[in-house]
């Protein structure tokens, strides 16, 4: 697991654990350090232990065993109000009783700056979210999307130095979310501030992060670019919670340096990378994802490994084709094409052969 030098930590993590009731550890021995203007997402299923981390930075939750320093320095006892953190929740948490630059000028007042310098903060932070002239309103008078901008806005309105968002657009639909995704990913890159990020939805995570942390069961299973966590995945639970992902159960016959030999429960003999397997006899689960499968000869690299299958289900998806296979007794094992011109529709019923890179095949934990 790479990780930052700790001379050059912003956010740091030392042996944080957290528990609510003295007995179950919701967080566990966590270690994490990451530099300033990096833009890093904490991604789990519920209950993973993303969201408490997320709490004990902001100071909203105290770690229960570990230390949290900021720019160098423990803030374990330091009050939310003086860590000179922003935070944007799900909820916009917005006052409904003031008007939006009222909303904005709030935290820069806590913090006793001056009314004529507040008004120039507030104007600037409100044209960084394209809602100039908006300030005027009540939050009752925006939509959704609005809120969401505005409450950007006031967490970035007093210029901190690190920027906290708990699931911040998630209560969006699909397109407006899309186009903010876009939207913060910029706004972050331009003023060069510190993100902490958490979501349950891959997708935004891959989209918008330079790193990601994976969580579950209070550990991170994986910490990596977008990139490196869908193509290398270190354990099975990373592979099936990032991105869709076909998984085969064998057993590992032999392993000669960066191939595995994997014989599967129907018999059939693959070739594998082998990534966290490391003897003959032991059970584990491969991996492969849906667009490096092949099925057309004319495509299918002279090293693809190839292998019989059935059509059970095409599924149209405009830009993409799902195919959905039977493979070695797998009945939901997918394959994915683009919609090209010359893109054959498979029939369900029909019997095809599939073929992939054994490099891009790889056995993980069962």
């Amino acid at each position: 697991m790479a990780d930052t030098p700790a001379s050059d930590a912003f956010v740091e993590f030392e042996r944080v654990q957290k528990s609510y009731d003295g007995e179950t550890l919701v967080v566990k021995d966590l270690n994490l350090s990451m530099p300033k203007g990096e833009f890093l997402t904490m991604l789990g299923p519920s209950g993973s232990g993303k969201t408490t981390c997320l709490m004990m930075l902001a100071g909203f939750e105290t770690a229960t065993h570990g230390e949290i320093k900021l720019d160098g320095k423990p803030i374990n006892n330091i009050p939310p109000h003086k860590r000179g953190i922003g935070m944007v929740f799900q909820n916009y948490a917005l006052f409904p009783h003031m008007t939006v630059a009222e909303n904005l000028a709030f935290p820069l007042e806590v913090r006793k700056i001056a009314k004529d310098e507040r008004e120039k903060k507030v104007m600037r932070a409100l044209d960084m979210v394209q809602m100039g002239q908006f300030g005027g309103r009540r939050p009752a008078q925006l939509s959704g999307g609005q809120q969401q901008r505005i409450a950007l806005a006031r967490a970035l309105v007093f210029e901190p130095e690190l920027v906290l968002m708990d699931e911040p657009l998630g209560a969006l639909d699909k397109q407006l979310r899309e186009h903010m995704q876009f939207e913060i990913k910029h706004l972050s890159d331009n003023l060069g501030i510190t993100v902490v990020y958490v979501t349950h939805d891959q997708t935004e995570a891959l989209t918008m992060s330079d790193r990601v942390a994976v969580f579950n069961d209070g550990k991170i299973q994986q910490l990596a670019p977008p990139d490196a966590l869908y193509e290398s995945p270190e354990n099975s639970f990373v592979a099936q919670f990032i991105g869709e992902n076909n998984t085969l159960e064998g057993v590992v016959e032999s392993i000669d340096g960066n191939v595995a030999t994997v014989r599967l429960d129907d018999g059939e003999i693959i070739k594998c990378k082998p990534v966290n397997v490391s003897k003959p006899g032991e059970r584990t689960r491969v991996s492969i994802r849906p667009e490096r499968v092949e099925y057309n000869k004319e495509r299918m690299s002279d090293d693809a490994h190839t292998i019989k299958a059935e059509v059970l289900e095409f599924i149209y998806m405009g830009d993409i084709f799902r195919t959905r296979l039977r493979v070695a007794g797998n009945s939901d094992f997918v394959i994915k094409t683009r919609n090209a011109p010359d893109q054959v529709r498979l029939k369900p019923g029909t019997q095809i052969e599939i073929g992939w890179l054994p490099s891009d095949c790889h056995a993980l934990d069962a």
